[in-house]
């Protein structure tokens, strides 16, 4: 059991999310791991699982590093790039996310699209 604990937390937060699914799916040993890699690549079944966990990884360790608002400033300033601050904002309330998350990029959106 150690050696199992050792080796999700070296995959961090996206380890433990895959163990968890894996956990609450129903299934057990090889068929829990291809249905939940299976759920998390959606159409590209495993394969996409596994880059979905990849870059799940990625994106936590640059939030980690960075701050989420960093990460949301710059987020939110590529976006703007190339969309209206009315069209990601039309996005983002698509978005199944709490109301106060919502009003953070909303207002992010806003303030960044005023300087220009």
């Amino acid at each position: 059991m150690d050696e199992l604990i050792k080796k999700v937390s070296a995959l961090g937060i996206p380890g433990l999310v895959f163990v968890m699914v894996v956990g609450l799916c129903g299934l057990k040993g090889a068929a829990a791991i291809t249905f939940t890699l299976a759920l998390f690549g959606g159409p590209l079944g495993m394969v996409g699982g596994l880059a979905v966990l990849g870059i799940s990884g990625l994106l936590i360790h640059t939030i980690a590093e960075k701050g989420t608002e960093e990460v949301l400033t710059a987020v939110v300033k590529e976006q703007l790039k190339t969309k209206s601050a009315d069209e990601v904002i039309r996005e983002v309330n698509k978005y199944f996310i709490t109301k106060g998350l919502k009003l953070k990029i909303i207002n992010k959106i806003k303030e960044i699209s005023s300087k220009k």
